[in-house]
């Protein structure tokens, strides 16, 4: 079945990893000229939007790390919360509330309140890139700070990746062959000895429109984090 989200991203290849020459995560980060000329055009018609890269959502001490592909025009580009304001969200944040992930089944606004429980949010790339199509370049660039968030202070003990393009970042991230780890939809991959990966679908309104991906098959995926984080214990 081919793949329902645009991904032009499809073959992420390995580069040396220099940690001096990667500074931690920044909004003001312009280091992808393609992606920061088109968010100062964003900026110019959209005046209210926050249109820079977007941080990372919840605790850095979470044990279960959610990763996206990028974010939404009207969504995380306008709030600055990935996954907050677009069609992607309802889905996730219903599910995440579902199993004990955040104290609400609603992400409204960056400034609403809500929290998340022993859950992070993060995207493979942290710009809105053109017709949501970034290239593989801006995701080899944008990798640095996926593996940083990787290999923080506290660890990640699971990690969902949504699509294709988050689990080959998060394998190149890790320094792992891609062969390696097939992506399907719900597959549990032991990617080190401390860090499981979940594939799922992308909760795109495609994907969910199309019925590629229905409510119980990505509650499937968060059922398995749920029961493999209880298992591990706090």
């Amino acid at each position: 079945m081919p793949c329902a989200l645009p991904d032009t991203a499809a073959e992420i290849v390995a580069v040396d990893f220099d940690p001096r020459e990667h500074p931690e995560f920044s909004t003001q980060c312009t280091r992808c000229d393609r992606l920061a000329e088109f968010l100062a055009d964003v900026r110019n018609r959209y005046p209210a939007y926050f249109s820079r890269p977007v941080p990372d959502f919840g605790s850095s001490e979470a044990r279960l790390l959610v990763v996206g592909l990028a974010p939404g025009m009207h969504g995380a580009n306008a709030t600055g919360r990935p996954f907050t304001g677009d069609f992607a969200g309802i889905l996730l944040y219903r599910t995440l509330f579902k199993f004990g992930f955040a104290a609400r089944a609603e992400s409204r606004s960056a400034d609403d309140g809500l929290e998340l429980y022993d859950c992070r949010i993060t995207n493979a790339v942290r710009c809105l890139p053109p017709a949501n199509k970034p290239l593989t370049r801006e995701v080899n660039t944008c990798n640095s700070y996926l593996r940083e968030e990787l290999n923080r202070h506290s660890p990640p003990k699971i990690v969902v990746a949504l699509g294709g393009v988050a689990h080959r970042a998060i394998l190149k991230a890790l320094d792992l062959r891609q062969a390696a780890f097939p992506f399907v939809h719900a597959a549990e991959h032991r990617v080190t000895r401390e860090l499981l990966m979940i594939d799922s679908y992308h909760c795109s309104r495609y994907n969910t429109q199309t019925k590629r991906l229905t409510a119980p098959m990505f509650e499937s995926v968060f059922r398995l984090a749920r029961r493999q984080l209880d298992i591990i214990g706090a």
